[in-house]
């Protein structure tokens, strides 16, 4: 079952590439770190306007586990950047990255983690503010 789980995956990150090749994200591209690994993403986020980052690149290596969308990506920074919600070596700490249910600790509600529903665009755009 696993190989059908992490076929279904793979042909879902495919899918989502390409969407995003098609209709590109202001301020965002990806591509694939190495073309045989659709689970392993390369992604330039462009510092929003009018903030600390404007006019930065940032550049950041999403990893997809084998039961994506089940299961959340994890992101980590390879450029070098100070964010509240991202670690010393670049991993990125936000609720919406957080395995979907209930928080162990009671510091997030359940609808603010990983949801099945969620997709690259959509955790992009929280990784992006």
């Amino acid at each position: 079952m696993a190989g059908a789980t992490t076929s279904q995956a793979s042909l879902l990150l495919a899918k989502q590439l390409r969407d995003l090749m098609k209709n590109p994200v202001d301020g965002f591209s990806a591509g694939l770190v190495d073309d045989s690994n659709v689970f392993e993403w390369q992604v330039t986020i462009i510092g929003p306007p009018d903030t600390l980052y404007d006019g930065g690149y940032f550049n950041a290596i999403m990893t997809f586990p084998a039961n994506y969308p089940n299961s959340p990506p994890t992101v980590r920074f390879t450029s070098e950047m100070w964010h509240p919600n991202v670690y010393p070596d670049g991993r990125v700490c936000i609720s919406i990255l957080h395995p979907p249910g209930e928080d162990p600790n009671g510091y997030e509600l359940a609808s603010e983690r990983w949801t099945p529903v969620h997709t690259v665009e959509s955790s992009n755009s929280l990784c992006g503010k």
